[in-house]
């Protein structure tokens, strides 16, 4: 199954300092229909206005990852680590037995994110937290794997689940293929752009749930950036 479901269908929630879209139920959204995919539990869309974000709160037992659409996110947590996540790179939390941070844009633009919950394969682990740089040009016209769990993966950050972190920029015309394991669940985002995916335009934020097909072939249509979760059954 290829399901596509519009930008426009999503969860909301919205107050002076945060506009979020939940591709899942989150907070005071919740549909029956969309609770997780596998053992992805969370998508938000969140666009930060300058000068706020979330302060200090508590998670644990997830794999929390983090991609900048745009602009620059600063995380701080009390492990000590702390640092500067801008457009097109990732950072990775593993909450583990419990981790306290805050995530702020500390710019004078907008900031906007895609974050991301995975369920862990193991709990009361260690928490942690890391963040690396993914230049575009490297992924152009290919997918290349941002966070992984899985062994086959090297220089992705790390995370504790059997699943994987794509992405890839593409110019109209270009395509690309990622094939499916059996069992397995991908779930795509476009954060720029327009696509065909095994014949099905899907927009920009627009989400993508797939599962039981053998391979995903995806063309661009505009400039376009995507964003995949390949993750195992829950």
């Amino acid at each position: 199954m290829i399901d596509v479901r519009p930008f426009e269908s999503l969860g909301t929630f919205q107050n002076d300092w945060l506009n979020a879209h939940y591709h899942f139920s989150f907070s005071g959204y919740h549909d029956d229909a969309r609770t997780h995919w596998g053992a992805l539990r969370v998508w938000n869309d969140d666009t930060i206005k300058p000068k706020t974000g979330f302060d200090r709160h508590g998670h644990k037992d997830m794999e929390i990852v983090t991609y900048v659409r745009k602009g620059v996110i600063t995380h701080k947590d009390h492990l000590g680590n702390e640092g500067r996540t801008v457009a097109g790179d990732v950072q990775v939390m593993s909450a583990g037995r419990g981790i306290l941070h805050e995530e702020h844009n500390r710019e004078s633009d907008a900031t906007q994110i895609f974050q991301l919950w995975i369920f862990p394969n193991e709990t009361g682990i260690t928490p942690g937290w890391a963040s690396q740089s993914f230049p575009k040009g490297d992924r152009s016209g290919s997918l290349i794997t941002l966070a992984s769990g899985r062994k086959k993966d090297s220089g992705a950050l790390p995370i504790h689940q059997d699943a994987s972190i794509l992405a890839a920029t593409l110019k109209p015309g270009q395509k690309v293929q990622h094939e499916l394991e059996t069992g397995r669940y991908l779930y795509l985002v476009p954060a720029l752009g327009k696509l065909i995916i095994n014949g099905q335009t899907v927009k920009a934020r627009d989400g993508v749930a797939i599962h039981g097909v053998e391979k995903i072939d995806i063309e661009a249509i505009d400039d376009s950036e995507i964003l995949i979760a390949d993750v195992p059954k829950l």
